[in-house]
């Protein structure tokens, strides 16, 4: 579509210099075009309303200017069958049914590439998420962080970014001690001691499934100190909790390129270096015994505490040390995942960039609504292992993964998301991501039956021009849209545009086929050209279906 955009601006601007000199008016420059894809396709396939900035130049009617371009215009009949001008001035331009047509032919050579762009350059990107704290399992809500992430990141390498993802293991603050603390705790009690469990600690059977297996990896447990016996708990139930996140999240189709440890950042004296460089340039200032940052001189709303008064570091100051690190390892972008209540935390971390001689805005932030699970419509109860939240390898286990992936990306992350496991686990029509995966089920289907029949594929040279009803030029039209989709969806950090866009070009196939599946336009027919011509369109919806389902994590099946 870019292309053919490009080529109607060229034919524009061409037809605005010889409408101003025919009809005397002065020479303008004609201003940037701005292109819409009309609701109704009465109005066209493309409009655009470059004639209204226009009209205040030349001091005309919109519509006198549109009508004037309008008349001007030559352009190519394989690419615009004719142009309206509608309402006080909007040009509408109907694209020529060939143009449509070629289509298929491209998505066919293109196979696997189709959708790929190099607006990245090969920059490189980091996109940062899930991070959950390795004091309990990963939950839903950790579930649809995880499939944001990864789809991000294949859309971002997918436009021409070399994308790194990385999780950041927050193991050198306090609830790691009050982890420690809880598995500690559990271990007497299962010994049969009274203790007042930690204010705060954290509880469900998981904790009591901890303290036994650090009971069995260190047998002189209850010989040691308590400091050392915590030390051990924590250490013990650490790694073993980060295990299992990461065994979830592989199970769940997604892969770290690095993991990136708190502590290591304050045992490599990354912390202090940060510290330094603050201190050097005059933005940290004494508060009692406490130091403080001047982030509000970098637009922040206020000075932020950096170490207390105890002498502890604040969890910002870790924070600030990791961007750091980040930097200078060479990202061009810095892409974090964070839960919706992180919001006021985003300009407090860009002030600190900013203070370190850095362009703050290589940091985005992409704030995560929660998830809330049902079951046929009614609120599931909490997971018995944690005793406070949903589980994400429960839902997995019972939804899988594919459903689950396609679901968390239905919506904006900014905006709350209903996970009805009973509507995930439906293999009807209703289901969303049965719906896409089953286009793609069906299009394979399509080209066994035609193999069968004696037209086997490739269909490249087929005769596109018999491609003419209605529906055939609406997925026509939807297969063209692909990379404009894809790359937006990359450059807004939207995965939800390519899941809708799947919805989309689901429903068309599907429409197309129940429609005509019975009468003399099947896509098999006796008429063996036509039939080529619509096995090449089935085989390009497939390739693109294939494509975008790639792109979520999600897989395309061949046979459902």
């Amino acid at each position: 579509m870019e292309k053919l955009k490009g080529q109607l601006e060229a034919a524009l601007r061409a037809a605005v210099v010889r409408a101003t000199a025919e009809r005397g008016w002065p020479a303008i420059a004609m201003a940037e075009v701005g292109w819409e894809y009309p609701a109704d396709p009465a109005f066209g396939d493309l409009s655009t309303t470059v004639s209204f900035a226009m009209a205040k130049q030349l001091r005309r009617s919109p519509r006198e200017v549109a009508t004037a371009i309008q008349r001007s215009a030559v352009l190519e009949p394989g690419l615009v069958a004719k142009i309206e001008v509608a309402g006080p001035g909007y040009l509408n331009f109907f694209v020529a049914n060939a143009w449509w047509q070629g289509v298929i032919r491209e998505v066919l050579t293109a196979g696997p590439a189709y959708g790929r762009a190099k607006v990245g350059q090969g920059e490189r990107a980091q996109v940062e998420f899930v991070s959950a704290n390795p004091t309990g399992p990963l939950h839903v809500g950790h579930g649809r962080g995880a499939a944001l992430g990864d789809a991000i990141a294949n859309l971002l390498n997918t436009v021409g970014y070399r994308v790194e993802r990385e999780y950041y293991i927050n193991d050198g603050g306090s609830q790691m001690r009050l982890l420690g603390e809880s598995v500690w705790a559990r271990h007497l009690e299962a010994g049969g001691k009274t203790v007042q469990f930690p204010d705060g600690g954290y509880h469900g059977e998981y904790i009591r499934d901890l303290a036994e297996q650090a009971a069995a990896a260190v047998p002189g447990l209850d010989a040691l100190s308590v400091n050392q016996a915590i030390a051990i708990c924590t250490e013990q139930a650490s790694r073993i909790l980060l295990a299992e996140i990461e065994a979830d999240l592989r199970a769940f189709g997604v892969v770290f390129d690095s993991w990136v440890s708190e502590k290591s950042l304050y045992d490599s004296g990354e912390v202090e270096g940060v510290l330094a460089a603050l201190r050097a340039g005059g933005y940290l200032y004494e508060e009692g015994k406490a130091v403080g940052f001047r982030a509000s001189d970098f637009g922040d709303e206020k000075d932020r505490i950096l170490i207390r008064s105890t002498g502890e570091p604040t969890y910002f100051t870790s924070d600030i040390a990791y961007h750091a690190n980040k930097i200078h390892r060479g990202f061009h972008r810095l892409i974090n995942i964070w839960g919706a209540d992180h919001g006021g935390y985003i300009p407090r971390v860009k002030a600190a960039i900013a203070a370190l001689g850095h362009d703050p805005e290589i940091l985005r932030v992409i704030l995560l609504q929660m998830v809330k699970v049902l079951r046929g419509g009614v609120p599931v109860p909490m997971s018995k292992r944690t005793g406070e939240f949903v589980e994400l390898r429960e839902v997995v286990s019972e939804v899988g993964k594919d459903a689950a992936r396609f679901i968390f990306l239905t919506r904006r992350s900014e905006a709350p998301l209903d996970f009805d496991i009973e509507a995930a686990k439906r293999q009807t029509m209703d289901n969303p991501v049965f719906y896409v995966q089953y286009a793609h089920a069906r299009s394979c289907s399509m080209a066994r039956k035609a193999a069968e029949a004696g037209i086997p594929g490739p269909y490249q040279d087929a005769d596109f021009s018999r491609l003419t009803l209605p529906e055939e030029l609406h997925i026509l039209k939807r297969l063209a849209v692909y990379p404009e989709i894809v790359l937006n969806a990359a450059l807004a950090c939207e995965p939800h545009r390519v899941t809708t866009y799947l919805q989309e070009l689901a429903a068309a196939f599907h429409g197309y086929f129940t429609k005509y599946k019975d009468t003399e336009e099947r896509v098999v027919s006796a008429d063996r050209a036509l039939s080529r011509a619509r096995l090449a369109m089935v085989a390009a919806v497939r390739q693109v279906i294939a494509n975008g389902l790639g792109l979520l994590g999600v897989s395309a099946p061949e046979r459902m």
